[in-house]
C-alpha cells in the first residue's frame, strides 16, 4: 500500500501555503504585535493613567471605575473604566501602527524616486575591434 495515496490532496497545498514568505512574515508580525500590545498596556496603566488620575480627582485606576446597579433579585456592575482603558490601548496601538506604516511608505516612495545608478554605456563593436587591432599591433612590434 502506497502511503502517498493515503495523504489527502490538501496537505501539499497547505504545506506550500504555510511555507510562503508572506505567511512567515505575518506570523512574526503577530508575535511582535502581541508584545507591542503588552508594552502599550503597561504604558497606559503605569504611566498615562496615573497622570489622568490627577485630572480626574484621584482615581488612580481607571479600570476600577464602575457603575453598580441593584435590583430586587440581584446586583449588576457595569465596568466602564475597563472599557475606557481598553479603548485608550486601542487608540495608542492604532496610532503607532498608522505612523509606522506612514514612515514605511515614505521610505518606499523615496526608493522609487531615486534613479538607479547609471551604467556606463556599452562600447560599440567597432571601437572594441579597433582596440583589439591596436593591441595586436603593439604585441607584434
Amino acid at each position: 500500500m502506497d502511503i502517498k495515496k493515503l495523504k489527502p490532496a490538501w496537505v501539499d497545498e497547505f504545506k506550500a501555503f504555510a511555507l510562503k514568505g508572506n505567511v512567515m512574515d505575518m506570523a512574526v508580525g503577530v508575535i511582535i504585535g502581541g508584545a507591542f500590545g503588552k508594552i502599550v498596556s503597561s504604558l497606559v496603566s503605569d504611566i498615562i493613567m496615573p497622570l489622568v488620575s490627577i485630572l480626574t480627582g484621584g482615581t488612580k485606576d481607571l479600570a476600577a471605575l464602575s457603575w453598580k446597579l441593584s435590583e430586587a433579585d440581584g446586583a449588576a456592575e457595569v465596568k466602564y473604566g475597563v472599557f475606557c482603558q481598553t479603548v485608550l490601548d486601542f487608540l495608542i496601538i492604532s496610532l503607532s501602527i498608522f505612523f509606522a506604516i506612514r514612515i514605511l511608505c515614505s521610505f518606499r516612495a523615496k526608493a522609487k524616486e531615486e534613479p538607479a545608478p547609471e551604467e556606463p554605456e556599452a562600447t560599440p563593436e567597432n571601437i572594441l575591434l579597433l582596440r583589439e587591432i591596436r593591441d595586436s599591433l603593439k604585441k607584434g612590434e
